[in-house]
């Protein structure tokens, strides 16, 4: 990987592709163990590794730098104070004060540069996710709500992000920090430092009392956290369909029983971590009394000096303040773990796999041979979705797929474009096994137009475009006419350039469907996979579509998910399923004469629609 140059002042550093690539997990890191999340989240650090030493040694520098303030504060009181002595006074003061104002700079210096560390961490961490997401199956998605998906790549990122602003360098100097005040301490009166260790059994069994509780806890709130969000954005993208069916009633309940849900466990999250700061200040007020009272008796009798006293009462808060700021930051530590935890899952989920090595530099001809294929979905027990399907279609045909809901129309669709691979069976394209052939270039080659298109946030001209990225304006433009989209298009506010908005809410449902088809016609496919695509459609868009698919078909290997049957006219050959079997084949006319399931799809005489 690319080693980033070291620049402290002014950092920013600039990241091509290169560098956005997974961290490697190494043999026995697991997702769920929390030393196995911080080690490859170190991971992500690497090539900041040299300005991370810097910032550590600037907090070396600043936590001694705050011992040595209190110290140096004893040493006026007994030099120059108590004996009355202000001679020197006024120099030794200029050395304190220089002390505090190497403080500050120090740790702005730590902060800033720290803040570039974390953002460039959180940044690489981000989009690994998102490219990650990229390489998963379509499977993945299928089985898991998008919101709480998208919950994993802002919520639990954000998470981490609080983490390595600010608790990484806390830690680290609160570490720092105790063992240079008790280094001190011991050297000043080991009975006062013993003394003020006393609250350490307690501290330590208090914290441990509260974070068995808190751990669980807030991996529970992120885990509700991501279910609302699902939740709310599964109800915010069907909103039609909600208030089609008046079930507002019904989501605002099942929105309030999650939203409850996570209610119920931030308050327990937040009222046990709560514990934490409130223990440490009486720790940390107990500590100070002890300090004062043995310390003014020691004093009394002689054993220390008035400054030894002032020097341990700032010390003995220096020690409890490290403490206190650790037990603080322990919360948003395991908050931080329990995000990562839940991102490196889904970096851990297998990706689409491809041993595909054989190079088709050139364009496919379009045959597509089934070869005894069946198939079902992983760990289900129920029986195979598609069974022993098999057909030859050749190069330019038009083949309709017709059969009940549920018949395996669409898994042949998807088999073909590798969204899943078969169980058994083997599909061929131009006598190639597809499994030989690279899923890009597979999927490269062919073209979509479903029953319910999708349309990008963009503009008109970008989501024609989204089927080449390299085709021209002429290009695109040609395609809309060709697909009877170029007249409603030039009648919109902008016309090419007029932005939709998510999905395409401002336009007619046919209209999506026309700017699909002109997608498909600039991909150029040679194969076409067509799912009900004039569904839910007037009489007057259908024919529209009709016209511009008969174009968009021409001369191209397609197929045609059909309820409507008279879809299926100008089909070469139909293959009729039922029940996950390819029952009967052949033209329209033969099927007809054959009178049998076709036959009575066709004449209303089956309740198979």
């Amino acid at each position: 990987m690319r080693q980033t140059p070291f620049k402290p002042f002014g950092y920013e550093p600039v990241l091509t592709k290169e560098d956005v690539t997974p961290v490697k997990k190494k043999k026995g890191d697991r997702a769920g163990n929390w030393q196995d999340v911080l080690k490859r989240i170190w991971q992500l650090v690497d090539e900041q590794r040299g300005l991370l030493i810097t910032v550590l040694l600037l907090v070396f520098v600043s936590s001694a730098l705050a011992l040595a303030g209190p110290y140096l504060l004893g040493k006026i009181i007994d030099k120059y104070i108590v004996p009355g002595n202000f001679a020197g006074l006024t120099g030794t003061m200029i050395w304190l004060i220089a002390i505090y104002l190497l403080l500050s700079i120090a740790m702005f210096f730590q902060n800033y540069w720290m803040i570039g560390i974390a953002q460039q961490t959180i940044y690489r961490m981000r989009t690994n996710l998102f490219a990650h997401f990229q390489k998963l199956s379509v499977g993945f998605f299928d089985k898991r709500q998008h919101g709480e998906l998208m919950s994993r790549v802002t919520n639990d990122i954000e998470n981490v992000s609080a983490t390595l602003n600010s608790s990484f360098i806390q830690v680290f100097a609160s570490i720092l920090t105790l063992t240079g005040t008790v280094i001190v301490m011991l050297t000043l009166s080991p009975l006062l430092t013993v003394l003020t260790m006393t609250i350490i059994p307690v501290m330590f069994y208090a914290m441990r009392w509260i974070t068995r509780r808190t751990g669980k806890l807030f991996k529970e709130q992120q885990k509700a956290v991501g279910d609302l969000n699902g939740m709310i954005e599964e109800t915010i993208s069907g909103q039609r369909i909600v208030k089609a069916f008046s079930q507002e009633d019904r989501v605002t309940d099942e929105f309030i029983v999650k939203s409850e849900r996570l209610r119920r466990t931030g308050f327990w999250a937040l009222t046990y971590s709560g514990f934490i700061p409130k223990v440490m200040n009486m720790l940390n007020n107990a500590s100070f009394a002890i300090v004062a009272g043995v310390g003014g008796i020691l004093a009394l009798n002689g054993h220390v000096t008035i400054g030894t006293i002032v020097i341990f009462s700032e010390y003995a808060r220096q020690f409890t303040r490290p403490l206190n700021d650790l037990a603080n930051q322990f919360n948003t530590v395991l908050s931080a773990i329990a995000g990562a935890e839940r991102v490196f899952a889904i970096m851990d989920e297998p990706i689409e796999k491809d041993e595909a090595t054989l190079r088709v530099d050139t364009k496919l001809i379009g045959k597509v041979e089934f070869d005894n294929v069946s198939f079902k979905y992983e760990q289900s027990d129920e029986e195979q979705i598609i069974s022993n399907v098999n057909f030859t279609l050749k190069p330019g045909e038009t083949a309709a797929l017709v059969g009940a809901t549920g018949a395996g129309k669409t898994t042949i669709m998807q088999l073909l474009a590798r969204f899943y691979d078969t169980n058994e069976g083997e599909i061929r394209i131009d006598d190639i096994p597809i499994h030989e052939i690279p899923r890009q270039t597979v999927r490269s080659q062919m073209a979509f137009v479903l029953q319910d298109p999708f349309l990008f946030e963009a503009t008109v001209k970008e989501n024609i475009r989204y089927g080449r990225l390299n085709a021209t304006n002429e290009e695109l433009i040609e395609a809309a006419k060709q697909a009877n989209a170029h007249d409603f298009i030039l009648k919109l506010p902008e016309g090419y350039d007029t932005v939709l908005t998510a999905d395409g809410g401002e336009i007619s449902q046919g209209q999506k469907q026309l700017l699909s088809i002109a997608r498909a016609l600039v991909a150029d496919p040679v194969i076409l996979l067509l799912d009900e695509a004039t569904s839910s459609i007037d009489t007057v868009t259908e024919m529209k579509i009709q016209e511009a698919l008969e174009r968009l078909m021409e001369g191209r290997t397609s197929f045609v998910i059909a309820h409507r049957l008279n879809t299926v006219k100008k089909a070469d050959v139909v293959y009729v399923m039922d029940q996950g079997q390819l029952v009967e084949s052949g033209s329209q006319q033969q099927l007809i004469d054959q009178k049998g399931l076709f036959y009575n799809m066709l004449t209303g005489s089956s309740t198979a629609q």
